[in-house]
């Protein structure tokens, strides 16, 4: 039980280095904070942590050997995720200048299923997140360590990002921290715009190498 612990240990702390370094999650949850307030935030929060079971899920059924060894399927992967992350990006981009420091009342917030899935197709169609996990549980975690072992730990990184991301969304719809944001939101809007082709451009040209 305690090579498991050390190994739970190594997979802990390499997950929270990854998920809090700034990339496509964190964006879409800091503009979800800023754009649509803590609701809306918290639910993509909670579609990113899903999207991490379906990483997991793959890893642990051995998928992310044929992910891995098939050129295809990651390409069509890479790309899918490069795609979305580009029209999120244009539509950032787009966002008129705010007549005044409050959120335009006719542009909607999405239900918490559209926020959901958002969250939920940000990590999903992230390649850079898949290699992650195939890492992990390639090399990181032992062929030996028990199905159930695993599936704790994927819980455990399902639950952590859900919780990490909803504390972003409670920071950043703090009173003072959303109202400095909204006075410049269009400004904010498009340069996480141009982050977001960004990300895309990079994922295109992501290798299994």
């Amino acid at each position: 039980m305690s090579t498991y612990w050390s190994e739970f240990a190594l997979v802990a702390v390499a997950h929270m280095i990854g998920v809090i370094s700034p990339g496509p999650d964190f964006a879409l949850v800091f503009r979800q904070s800023i754009k649509h307030g803590r609701a809306t935030a918290i639910w993509s929060s909670i579609g990113i942590g899903t999207g991490i079971l379906v990483h997991v899920s793959y890893s642990l059924f051995g998928l992310s050997l044929l992910i891995r060894e098939s050129v295809l399927m990651f390409t069509v992967i890479k790309y899918a995720g490069a795609a979305y992350f580009v029209y999120v990006g244009f539509k950032a981009i787009r966002t008129p200048k705010r007549q005044s420091e409050t959120f335009r009342t006719d542009v909607m917030p999405p239900d918490k299923h559209g926020a959901f899935l958002s969250g939920f197709l940000v990590n999903v169609l992230n390649p850079k997140a898949g290699l992650f996990f195939i890492a992990v549980f390639s090399m990181i975690v032992s062929p030996n360590t028990p199905k159930e072992i695993r599936f704790a730990y994927g819980l455990w990184l399902t639950l952590s990002t859900m919780g990490w991301f909803s504390l972003v969304s409670v920071i950043f719809t703090h009173a003072p921290v959303r109202q400095f944001f909204i006075r410049f939101g269009h400004w904010f809007d498009r340069v996480m715009g141009v982050f977001f082709i960004v990300i895309a451009l990079r994922m295109a040209t992501v290798t299994l190498n």
